[in-house]
């Protein structure tokens, strides 16, 4: 029985497949899943994305950045870049377009299976504070001052009442 070897190559490697040689060219049958998030299909599934890197998504305000957008914006990808990210896009909200400004962020990071967002700082979420709902998806991290708002491992407790002392 004669074996064909097969090279399928993605970002950060290459898929080695070892097929019979009674197999169909056109077999698609192989699912290979990575311990983590990445997932690597089919040859012919256009949609298979299989990252080596962390995804990360900048977001700013215009208002917020006003002329200093530009500059914003590379201290976003510079801090993905150290951090070693792979950067995605950068989502700009204007508050003109009368939007909710956390509705397209936080698609985008579902749709990308994004683990982290990068802000230039708090001040460009509403009341200048880190949306809870938010770290609660993905890790946000902020330029100046430089933090990181990480999501939680586990569940948070029940809030339970406060304990007593003996006889109060």
């Amino acid at each position: 029985m004669n074996r064909r070897t097969r090279l399928y190559e993605f970002p950060g490697g290459v898929f080695e497949l070892q097929a019979n040689e009674d197999d169909s060219e056109d077999y698609v049958g192989f699912y290979l899943e990575f311990p983590g998030r990445g997932v690597l299909i089919g040859p012919d599934d256009k949609g298979a994305v299989m990252r080596y890197k962390p995804a990360a998504l900048g977001y700013l305000r215009t208002d917020v950045s006003g002329i200093s957008q530009l500059w914003d914006e590379t201290q976003i990808r510079r801090l993905a870049e150290r951090f070693g990210y792979d950067f995605c896009g950068m989502i700009v909200f204007d508050p003109k377009s009368k939007r909710p400004p956390l509705a397209r962020l936080r698609a985008q990071a579902t749709r990308l299976d994004a683990e982290a967002v990068i802000v230039p700082g708090p001040q460009h979420f509403e009341g200048g504070q880190v949306p809870g709902a938010l770290v609660q998806q993905v890790d946000v991290i902020t330029v100046s001052p430089e933090a990181t708002y990480a999501r939680r491992a586990m569940p948070p407790l029940l809030d339970l009442p406060p304990a007593r002392a003996d006889g109060a």
